[in-house]
């Protein structure tokens, strides 16, 4: 963002009557607010320019669809569905959910790359309790 692009969301706060404004994309974000302790008009001051977050937008949760015991495995002996870094389509069994007595499957919504497993096998999870994360 350039100083005449900043002028004129002054100008135009000016115009409105506004003692503030931020505007946000992709590249910036800037917070404008009038100072209005005179009264004299003044232009904007320029409060804040922050570079935008880094995020990975990417990145995507599976979340437990109910209260029950989270398993990674079928059994004790068996090797986990899934590990860090792994592949896995959509549909795939990612892990088991006990309730009430009944073995529930949890299957990938979409394709990904498992990144993060955020629950430990045999923990009691909440509704919504993060149980892995994964990239697209």
């Amino acid at each position: 963002m350039d100083r005449e692009e900043i002028r004129s969301y002054a100008l135009l706060m000016r115009d409105l009557g506004l003692t503030g404004m931020e505007v946000k994309n992709d590249d910036f974000s800037i917070r404008l607010e009038m100072n209005r302790e005179t009264s004299a008009p003044r232009e904007p001051e320029v409060i804040a320019v922050t570079p935008p977050v880094e995020t990975a937008t990417d990145e995507r949760s599976v979340r437990a669809k109910f209260v029950g015991v989270f398993y990674r495995s079928p059994s004790e002996n068996e090797e986990p569905y899934v590990k860090v870094g792994d592949k896995v389509r959509k549909g795939s069994v990612i892990c088991i959910i006990e309730a009430m007595k009944l073995l529930n499957e949890i299957t990938m919504e979409e394709d990904g790359v498992i990144t993060e497993i955020c629950a430990d096998h045999g923990e009691s999870v909440e509704y919504g309790t993060e149980l892995f994360r994964y990239r697209v």
